[in-house]
């Protein structure tokens, strides 16, 4: 999560304030020049704000701070959403790395669903399952990249093609909606299907009724 200060400057033998602001930056350096500015005694007031203008007072950063070492950081997660048109049915697939006390691991997960009415459809809810199990391991209000092959979603979710299809529309605004609860700033990424395999493999398993739930400590397999 990346944070920037409003500063109320206090001018000398003054009643004059003036409004100051920094840069979004992350939250261990907002804490550390927080500390420099009042120092100054030039403080009026500190006021935080998140990605998403949301507010934060300075004991709730350093709380977030304490927490952070002992949550998941460094993510980066792939999703894919496989489709059978003959039975409305779709394979979701998805991958999570992260890192987490020195020791890298990976989540793969997928699940089968019905009434499902486009590839496009898959592809969303297999996004949407990937928030699912980000939430499920306790990632919250950080940064992280979610990769993905279809160019629908992804140019769709950053805004460079508009939706028309309202079942498209409910998806996307459920996404965005999780998004903001959970405070991510995610980075989609698009790739090609080569580079998404491992997510795209889950989806297709289950469509085949072949069910997998791992989580993985890499290191021990590197030992």
């Amino acid at each position: 999560m990346k944070v920037r200060i409003e500063w109320h400057y206090q001018i000398p033998k003054s009643k004059n304030t003036y409004l100051l602001t920094t840069e979004l930056m992350n939250v261990q350096d907002i804490l550390y020049m927080a500390r420099d500015i009042e120092k100054t005694g030039r403080v009026k007031s500190l006021q935080f704000y998140d990605q998403m203008d949301s507010e934060w007072t300075k004991k709730e950063l350093e709380k977030l701070l304490e927490k952070e070492a002992e949550e998941p950081q460094q993510i980066v997660a792939f999703f894919d959403g496989g489709y059978d048109k003959a039975t409305n049915t779709a394979g979701l697939g998805v991958v999570i790395y992260y890192e987490k006390n020195g020791q890298k691991f990976r989540v793969r997960k997928n699940e089968r669903i019905e009434e499902i009415d486009s590839n496009n459809e898959a592809e969303y809810a297999a996004l949407w399952n990937l928030l699912l199990q980000l939430e499920e391991l306790e990632v919250h209000h950080t940064d992280l990249t979610i990769k993905g092959d279809s160019l629908v979603v992804i140019n769709q979710l950053t805004n460079e093609w508009p939706c028309y299809e309202e079942d498209l529309d409910r998806w996307l605004d459920r996404i965005e909606k999780k998004t903001k609860q959970l405070g991510f700033n995610i980075n989609y990424k698009s790739i090609s299907r080569k580079e998404n395999r491992e997510a795209d493999q889950l989806a297709s398993q289950a469509l085949n009724e072949i069910f997998i739930s791992s989580h993985s400590n890499l290191n021990d397999s590197e030992n």
